[in-house]
């Protein structure tokens, strides 16, 4: 039994979702599988555009993340550049996996941009330093993340992800059941409760 991660680097919400469901993934002795959701192409399938929301609630979820972040004293901010196109990230972290080091990427970026306010993370310069920093061999790797298998790869993770009847990120699944958003690990909590009685 594992719990899968919906997640897109993108998003305020995967940050701190990440961050507020490992602990409870250690609790329950349950490993966490990564799978890379590309929300841009997610919006642009849906015809969504975040920016174009009323201004009010943009204010609104500043105030909001900030709350989040007080209150689980985590080192969040808000980023000068946001938002970043994603691609070249998930792409990094599929790569990653073939090293078995797609969590350490994936942590790695969430704090550079959520924490460092580093949007150098969108960028192949910035995507290969941290795979250096990792010890990933470079030229394996760039060779890997830049090519058209791993592009195919998030692709289809994408789309299963879709198909699946995910539509945004983060989103946790157990056993087929979802769970959308930084808000419900209460219902997580619960359902590995469940499993653990069983």
């Amino acid at each position: 039994m594992e719990i899968e991660f919906y997640w897109d680097p993108g998003s305020t919400n995967t940050y701190f979702a990440w961050h507020l469901l490992k602990p409870i993934a250690a609790e329950f002795s349950v490993a966490i599988r990564p799978r890379p959701f590309n929300l841009g192409f997610v919006f642009r399938n849906h015809n969504y555009v975040l920016m174009h929301e009323p201004a009010a609630k943009m204010r609104n979820r500043r105030d909001d993340l900030m709350r989040w972040a007080n209150k689980y004293g985590l080192p969040f901010q808000i980023p000068e550049i946001f938002p970043i196109k994603t691609s070249r990230i998930l792409r990094g972290a599929l790569a990653s996996r073939h090293w078995q080091m797609e969590i350490p990427f994936m942590e790695e970026v969430l704090k550079r941009y959520w924490e460092q306010n580093d949007a150098g993370v969108a960028t192949d310069s910035g995507v290969l330093e941290i795979a250096g920093q990792l010890g990933m061999p470079e030229g394996e790797y760039r060779d890997l993340f830049t090519g058209d298998v791993i592009g195919q790869q998030l692709r289809d993770a994408t789309e299963s992800g879709l198909n699946r009847g995910i539509f945004g990120a983060p989103t946790i699944v157990i056993e087929n059941e979802i769970y959308w958003g930084k808000d419900r690990m209460e219902f997580v909590i619960d359902h590995l409760r469940r499993l653990q009685a069983d």
